[in-house]
């Protein structure tokens, strides 16, 4: 693994989207390259012989992070988007926000019976949007390997939820208490 300092390279913008929230804001570790290059590398060893086929990966950030993986563990990419984004049939899962709730959507055709899925983003939090796109990966008969994130953020419990459904779930590093 690297010496990168990745949390280092993670930017905290406080009281984004609003009061009192810590936003993560992995976009400066993206645009640097050690720590880009870094992070994928972090992401993709854990299943580099899973036999991964897919990587799925969330909307928006999770693409940036989603095809270098696919690439790096010799998978396809598979996007999991919001509402109404995807051009072809989709099959949709409904989940719960703080203040109500939102869909995530995947095409029809994008993961067929058998195939081993790695999920993607770049954060975990409360884990709703994870849970709801494994959802999707399994209603297509995928077989889910594993979730991978850069940040945890574990206080919100989104990490504990998925493992409790019985996922692995591997990330690079946390942000505890603030």
């Amino acid at each position: 693994m690297s010496d990168v300092d990745l949390k280092g390279l993670i930017r905290t913008v406080p009281d984004h989207p609003r009061p009192g929230i810590q936003f993560r804001d992995v976009t400066t570790l993206l645009q640097d390259a050690e720590g880009l290059r870094a992070a994928v590398e972090g992401l993709s060893v854990p299943y580099l012989d899973a036999g991964v086929r897919h990587v799925a990966a969330i909307e928006a950030r999770g693409f940036i992070l989603g095809g270098a993986i696919a690439t790096r563990v010799g998978a396809g990419f598979v996007p999991v988007r919001k509402r109404g984004k995807l051009p072809y049939a989709t099959v949709g899962l409904d989940y719960e926000l703080e203040y109500g709730v939102d869909r995530v959507e995947m095409h029809q055709d994008s993961v067929t019976r058998g195939d081993r899925v790695l999920l993607v983003d770049d954060l975990i939090a409360t884990g709703g949007t994870a849970l709801a796109a494994l959802g999707l990966i399994e209603a297509l008969g995928g077989h889910v390997v594993g979730v991978a994130a850069i940040i945890d953020l574990p206080d919100l419990g989104g990490s504990a939820r998925i493992r409790d459904r019985g996922y692995d779930v591997h990330t690079l590093c946390s942000f505890e208490g603030d």
